[in-house]
């Protein structure tokens, strides 16, 4: 027995047409974009006439009359590819707003063995679209006996939530891993957007990370040196951003799948790094 009939959402949901009248289902469109209980391609869509063209409008009025709730989102994740395979580093920490939910967020999501993604934006969006697409990955493999390309899983999930365009999803995700042609490494948000890269960073945090990555990225890193540079930039970004922190976590892509290196709290990491200093420059190169 399914879960929705255990709790009782088979007999009908907020979007049933006992709750929402007649007149709301004789739209086809919504009719049919609300069942996403029985099919999770398809998301509940806002409960009105033509949300991409009408949501906008909405949320103008929302704002001239200072009753719109419009969180700011908050974190720092980032990805490089390099000779040894792809870095996957990211904080943990979520916000709204000011207000800090969690300071122990995974932000990244094991899709298969193989293909990692991350999570910045809307938490609910990227977690609930990175499960949709470990699903498809898995049809993928069964149908096909053998593993998807990172390409094609980057464009499944672009697919998808370019359909939802102008709808209110917030992501700004990516997606990595290693197939036949290498290490690969893509950027998607919910835009649809979908670009291929060597370095990326998401996030409020992102600006900070890029002066570290800069820095210190070059394609003939080694494994230690790729590690310790995800790492650092994670942490100076944690340093420095108030919307990122929590723990470090640091995972390397390699032929043989996904390694999960490092899990670290960034004020740990404050003192380690603030001790190297000191023994590098003297105590006066602290400060």
């Amino acid at each position: 027995m399914a879960l929705v009939d255990i709790c009782g959402f088979s007999q009908g949901n907020a979007f049933s047409e006992p709750a929402l009248g007649h007149e709301f289902f004789n739209n086809r469109d919504i009719m049919v974009n609300t069942q996403n209980l029985h099919n999770n391609l398809s998301l509940a869509v806002p409960p009105f006439q033509d949300p991409a063209m009408n949501l906008a409008k909405l949320q103008a009025a929302g704002e001239s009359s200072g009753i719109k709730m419009d969180f700011d989102h908050g974190t720092t994740t980032l990805g490089f590819r390099f000779q040894g395979g792809v870095i996957l580093a990211v904080d943990s920490r979520a916000t709204g707003g000011q207000f800090i939910g969690s300071q122990t967020m995974k932000k990244i999501v094991e899709i298969n063995d193989y293909l990692l993604g991350t999570l910045a934006g809307g938490a609910a969006d990227c977690v609930y679209w990175d499960r949709v697409l470990a699903k498809e990955c898995r049809i993928y493999e069964l149908r096909n006996k053998e593993r998807i390309s990172v390409a094609a899983a980057s464009k499944i999930m672009s697919n998808i939530v370019y359909y939802y365009k102008g709808m209110g999803l917030s992501m700004g995700m990516m997606l990595a891993g290693y197939d036949k042609r290498g290490p690969q490494l893509y950027y998607i948000d919910s835009e649809g957007t979908r670009t291929p890269g060597k370095v990326f960073s998401v996030g409020s945090g992102s600006i900070y990370a890029y002066g570290v990555l800069d820095s210190g990225y070059h394609w003939d890193l080694t494994d230690e040196e790729a590690q310790d540079l995800g790492r650092r930039a994670i942490y100076h970004a944690t340093h420095r951003d108030a919307y990122s922190g929590g723990i470090v976590r640091v995972y390397h892509i390699k032929p043989t799948g996904w390694v999960n290196i490092s899990n670290q709290d960034c004020m740990d990491l404050h003192f380690q790094f603030k001790e190297e200093k000191e023994k590098k420059f003297g105590a006066s190169g602290s400060a």
